[in-house]
């Protein structure tokens, strides 16, 4: 049913399913109605009613939990890995250390920013657009998630006050010890969906 939902007539997309890649230039694109994409939703979701799952899971990318087929159940140290590469990532992040932020992903790995419909891939794309950003980095701060079966984090940026503000909801797709994927929406309403308000307070990355 879930498959069949996917493949069929208005079903929701990521940006890499509606044309190429950027070049890491700064140029967002067109924004599109928050119905066009696929919504980070959270775990807490995803369990309980099978009918109720169903019809939930109808709108989340199988590409959000592919990742998680890549980490053995039998090897005691994988949620081990995916800890330590967060808490790397929410480090760098914060800083906004480009480099140490492109050190953590694949040479192949992509970035999507719904409802925008620009999207990068490789190393050499990112790099050249986080570079870009670097006057706006240095201040998120950020909570760490479950969504869609993946890490996630909650981005809070400040406002004209200088108060943490929502920005973003971010979902990780991790292959082995490197980022294999980063779904940044920017759609702020979202926040909600994860009981988050401005004020919450902020922690490290929680247990996996």
């Amino acid at each position: 049913m879930c498959l069949d939902a996917l493949k069929g007539r208005g079903r929701r997309a990521l940006p890499v399913e509606l044309g190429p890649p950027g070049a890491g230039e700064l140029v967002m694109g067109t924004p599109r109605p928050e119905a066009t994409w696929v919504a980070p939703i959270p775990d807490t979701l995803l369990t309980g009613d099978p009918a109720v799952v169903v019809l939930r899971r109808e709108t989340v990318r199988l590409a959000f939990i592919a990742a998680l087929q890549h980490l053995d159940p039998a090897a005691p140290d994988s949620v081990e890995v995916e800890r330590a590469l967060l808490e790397r990532y929410v480090d760098a992040f914060e800083r906004y250390d480009v480099d140490a932020l492109v050190a953590l992903l694949h040479e192949d790995a992509i970035i999507t920013m719904p409802p925008f419909e620009l999207w990068l891939q490789g190393v050499r794309d990112i790099r050249a657009f986080l570079a870009g950003m670097r006057d706006e980095g240095g201040h998120d701060r950020l909570l760490s998630l479950r969504a869609n079966g993946c890490p996630a984090l909650a981005v809070h940026r400040p406002d004209a006050a200088g108060t943490p503000a929502p920005y973003a909801i971010m979902v990780l797709e991790i292959t082995g010890d490197r980022i294999a994927a980063i779904h940044a929406s920017l759609d702020t309403s979202l926040f909600s969906a994860f009981g988050l308000a401005p004020g919450d307070q902020f922690s490290p990355p929680a247990q996996l």
